[in-house]
């Protein structure tokens, strides 16, 4: 029986021992994406931040950064490490405060990152199976799938971030400073 195209990649790769993807290079996108992130969320700075934009349901770019600092440490902290990871998921999109402690912890969870994808093994099971409340992929994934989705849940936020950001200071007076 002939082997799928994706199989017969996947073979030929182990086969030579190469990567799709190195950790840096990992690491290079998913950090714009988290940077940009937090850049934002600093450059709007406590007010603007924690406001949400006239939009339909638009969440306030800290509530996002929030979310976003969750779906990194519970995907791969929890489900790549195996490290135990406390999250309240609904309550991260309701979240506001002071910028300060937030990007003190974007700074540990940026930092956590590279640990947890210098120590995954791409092609293992998960450590654990997320509950199925949680939004993600809707099939069984390997330890590489739940880090290729680290990156997909940053790469988005980071786009609707720049679209509230714009949102935001387009309801600023001209001059008003931030």
């Amino acid at each position: 029986m002939l082997s799928s195209p994706a199989q017969q990649v996947t073979e030929y790769l182990d086969g030579r021992g190469a990567e799709l993807i190195t950790d840096e290079d990992y690491l290079y996108f998913a950090y714009r994406a988290l940077d940009g992130m937090i850049g934002i969320v600093a450059e709007l700075g406590d007010e603007l931040a924690n406001r949400r934009p006239p939009l339909p349901g638009a969440n306030s770019p800290y509530a996002l950064l929030t979310h976003s600092l969750g779906v990194v440490s519970y995907w791969a902290g929890a489900l790549v490490a195996g490290r135990e990871v406390v999250r309240d998921r609904d309550g991260e999109f309701t979240s506001a405060g002071t910028l300060r402690p937030l990007l003190a912890k974007a700074a540990i969870v940026r930092a956590q990152l590279a640990e947890d994808v210098r120590a995954a093994v791409p092609g293992e099971r998960l450590r654990t199976t997320p509950p199925p409340g949680f939004l993600g992929p809707d099939r069984e994934l390997t330890q590489g799938a739940a880090l290729l989705h680290v990156y997909e849940e940053l790469a988005q936020h980071h786009g609707q971030m720049e679209i509230l950001r714009d949102a935001l200071l387009a309801g600023q007076p001209t001059g008003s400073g931030r």
